[in-house]
């Protein structure tokens, strides 16, 4: 069984006008249908306005959809009863594209991290003091910063807790929406090889949903393409991505410049046995 399976989504938002809600509606998602197995990451790309961070909603429980079905560990999301519900909050992370807005500005790292470690587990002050230790040693922080507030942290930093955060219950899924696009080229280069260590090291999964082809291709293991509100593409290997025909693919490479030779040949129509002999 997949970790998490999402059966035939749609949702639309009503439009309004400056002064009332119109009757008209816009769809923002129509029929999108994939799965995520244990231990892998999907990288979902697509134009700003595709339906990406709705998409990011309906999974975490935070949007409803007008029709279809999100399964999680087997579980129908929006009709489990309370204690199913708790344990799939616990299962369930995210970390988001501000790493600022995401956390009280008037909190410690150590408050912050503290906060779901709090809600769902029973530790004594110095199990959590010392758990919490344990994460920002491990996304590269110390001891030291347990006393630090967010504003004196850079972006990256606080991403790092928001991560921290994010494992401290060792979920089976973590939403990464945009999670790195407001970071430096050097600081997104260091997150994502840090999401990629604490995805192998705790068997964790991903959703990566993200507008940056170079950084999907970083972390992912499987590539969606969502465009208009529908999935048009769904490739089980990146090699397939570089070699699709499909339009909305084409774009989205021709839009980006390879750092690495291989990557440009790809994007000029390079066959698959070309690039397996890289």
């Amino acid at each position: 069984m997949s970790l998490l399976q999402v059966k035939e989504v749609s949702h639309r938002y009503a439009e309004r006008s400056l002064f009332k809600w119109k009757f008209q509606s816009k769809q923002v998602l129509s029929d999108v249908s994939f799965s995520i197995e244990k231990g892998t990451c999907l990288g979902l790309i697509g134009p700003s306005g595709a339906g990406k961070s709705t998409l990011g909603k309906v999974l975490l429980g935070l949007e409803r959809p007008q029709s279809g079905q999100i399964l999680f560990q087997g579980h129908d999301m929006y009709s489990v009863d309370k204690s199913i519900r708790r344990k799939i909050r616990r299962d369930l992370q995210a970390v988001f594209q501000d790493s600022y807005s995401s956390v009280n500005p008037r909190m410690t790292a150590e408050q912050i991290i503290a906060e779901p470690l709090e809600n769902y587990e029973t530790l004594t002050a110095a199990e959590q003091r010392r758990t919490i230790i344990e994460l920002l040693e491990r996304v590269g922080l110390s001891e030291n910063d347990l006393t630090k507030y967010p504003h004196q942290f850079s972006g990256g930093q606080l991403q790092r807790i928001n991560i921290a955060r994010a494992i401290s219950l060792k979920p089976k899924l973590i939403v990464l929406d945009e999670s790195v696009s407001s970071l430096d080229m050097v600081t997104q280069t260091l997150i994502l090889d840090l999401l990629k260590e604490l995805k192998d090291e705790f068997g964790l999964s991903y959703f990566f949903i993200t507008h940056d082809l170079k950084a999907a291709y970083q972390l992912s293991d499987t590539l969606g393409v969502l465009d208009n509100g529908k999935l048009v593409e769904l490739y089980e290997s990146k090699l397939q991505f570089f070699a699709s025909d499909h339009p909305a693919v084409k774009e989205m490479r021709s839009s980006i410049l390879a750092e690495h030779p291989r990557f440009r040949s790809i994007g000029r129509g390079t066959t698959l046995q070309e690039e397996n002999r890289v």
